[in-house]
C-alpha cells in the first residue's frame, strides 16, 4: 500500500491522486476547448454556450486543484530522480514540471481574464466569481490569443512528458514512471 506522503523513492497516494486527476481534467479541458472552438458561431448556439459554461467551471476547478497540488508539493519531499540520469535530463525534468505548474495557473487565469474582458461572468458551480478586469474588447481579443496559445503549448508539454515517461519505462526500464503510478 502506498503511503499518503511522498518519500525519497516514490510519490505518495495524495500526490499520485492529484497528478492523475489533474492529467484527466486538463486533457478533458483541452479536448472540450478544441471541440467547442470548432463549433460554428452563427446564431444562438445553445450547445456551444453550455460547453463554454462547463469549460469555465472545470477550468476554475483545475485552478483550485492546482493550488492544492502546489501546497501539497511544497509540504512534501520530492522523490529523487533515477540514478545515472544525465544532467541535461535532470534539468529538463525539473523544467517541464515547473512549466506544468505554470500552465495549471496560467490557463485558468487567462480564461477568467478573457471572460472578464468580454463582460461575461464566470460561475463555478453556481457561485459567481468577481471580474478580474473591466470589459474591454481589445483585451478580450488579446486574452483569447493568450489562452489559445497556452493551450497549444500545454498539448506539446503533455506529449513531451508522456513520451519521456514511456521512454523511461519501456526503453530505459527504470522506475521513473512506476513512482507516479497508483498501486505499484
Amino acid at each position: 500500500m502506498t503511503a499518503l506522503k511522498n518519500t525519497q523513492q516514490r510519490y505518495g497516494a495524495v500526490a499520485i491522486a492529484l497528478h492523475w486527476l489533474m492529467a484527466l481534467l486538463l486533457i478533458g479541458l483541452i479536448v472540450l476547448g478544441l471541440y467547442m472552438s470548432s463549433l460554428p458561431d452563427v446564431g444562438f448556439n445553445k450547445q456551444k454556450l453550455l460547453l463554454f459554461v462547463y469549460h469555465k467551471e472545470y477550468g476554475i476547478l483545475a485552478l483550485g486543484l492546482a493550488m492544492l497540488r502546489l501546497a501539497w508539493r511544497v509540504g512534501n519531499v520530492l522523490p529523487a530522480l533515477v540514478e545515472g540520469l544525465p544532467d541535461w535530463q535532470q534539468v529538463a525534468a525539473r523544467f517541464v514540471h515547473l512549466c506544468f505548474y505554470g500552465f495549471m495557473f496560467a490557463l485558468p487565469l487567462s480564461g477568467w481574464l478573457m471572460s472578464s474582458a468580454a463582460g461575461i461572468p464566470v460561475y463555478v458551480f453556481g457561485i459567481r466569481l468577481p471580474d478580474l478586469i473591466a470589459h474591454n474588447e481589445y483585451r478580450f481579443q488579446l486574452w483569447i490569443q493568450v489562452h489559445k496559445w497556452l493551450g497549444y503549448a500545454l498539448i506539446g508539454f503533455i506529449v513531451l512528458h508522456a513520451g519521456a515517461a514511456l521512454r523511461h519505462h519501456f526503453l530505459n526500464r527504470d522506475n521513473t514512471l512506476k513512482k507516479i503510478l497508483p498501486g505499484t
